[in-house]
């Protein structure tokens, strides 16, 4: 009797176990190893002697415009798949990302704690009279907003631009990351748009987390790019929003505007091309 007792548990016990294993679901053709395994694309070596020429850029990525679509989307995780600003926030709070003040500019000096990005986010509590259903009475209440990674519409790139003499060529190496957060101001009236950066990332130190998050390709699911790819092969649209000057650095708009400024980024930009040219040797 005991015997056939300890039988029936077996079969109960491995008939669960089936269970669990057809419970569990697929949604891929097969498990993707590749893009988690990724490791950043390494940099080529540079020696403070090859660097015959060097200069720091300031670049806006605009995620409304159709070729950085695939950084602004999905705005909530789909298929394994976050979107940049959404990919940031996760590094910070489970990765161990670091994020800095813009207050000290794109210095990287003061780290900012969790909730402080939350706030930069626009994550803030907020006390407000409500009324009481039952008594009529109005009462205090305090209201959190939820962080809307919506809000980002754009994403500033600060780099550095050299022609290493080594291999005879121009080449950028991005340092710094930082989201800018575009809303409306509440208490400023309708159609009051602010924009404000939220925080400062050490791209070198996002890249591990860059290299194993892929980012959707239209044309083929099976061969999609990850954000390291997006970032060091260049496949963005942006404009140059201000160049490292004597002036403490000022911004293409502190001295022009409008037609005259977008010819202003364009002159830096076709400057810097024009300088490997002339560089080169024949």
């Amino acid at each position: 009797m005991k015997r056939l007792f300890f039988i029936l548990l077996v079969f109960v016990g491995l008939g669960s176990v089936d269970f669990a294993q057809a419970q569990e679901v697929n949604s891929e053709l097969y498990t993707k190893d590749h893009v988690p395994n990724r490791r950043p694309i390494p940099y080529a070596h540079v020696r403070e002697a090859d660097v015959l020429w060097a200069k720091k850029i300031w670049r806006v990525i605009d995620l409304r415009e159709k070729i950085n679509l695939p950084m602004y989307y999905p705005t909530t995780q789909m298929d394994d798949r976050y979107s940049l600003i959404d990919l940031l926030i996760y590094g910070i709070q489970y990765e161990g990302l670091t994020a800095y003040s813009t207050k000290t500019e794109d210095e990287f000096q003061v780290p900012l704690t969790l909730d402080q990005v939350m706030r930069e986010m626009g994550a803030v509590s907020d006390t407000q009279q409500v009324r009481n259903a039952e008594t009529g009475m109005y009462e205090d209440k305090i209201i959190t907003e939820d962080v809307r990674s919506t809000d980002i519409k754009q994403v500033m790139l600060k780099e550095i631009w050299f022609f290493d003499r080594n291999y005879s060529r121009m080449d950028v190496r991005i340092i710094g990351v930082c989201p800018i957060r575009e809303y409306v101001k509440e208490d400023g009236g309708e159609g009051n748009v602010v924009q404000s950066q939220a925080f400062w990332i050490y791209f070198p130190e996002a890249r591990n987390l860059f290299a194993k998050h892929e980012v959707f390709n239209p044309r083929n699911d099976s061969q999609r790019r990850t954000f390291d790819d997006i970032f060091i092969k260049r496949y963005f649209g942006s404009y140059i929003y201000k160049e490292a000057n004597v002036y403490n650095n000022r911004r293409i708009e502190d001295y022009t505007a409008g037609m005259e400024a977008m010819m202003e980024s364009e002159r830096i930009k076709t400057s810097i091309f024009e300088l490997e040219h002339d560089m080169w040797e024949f």
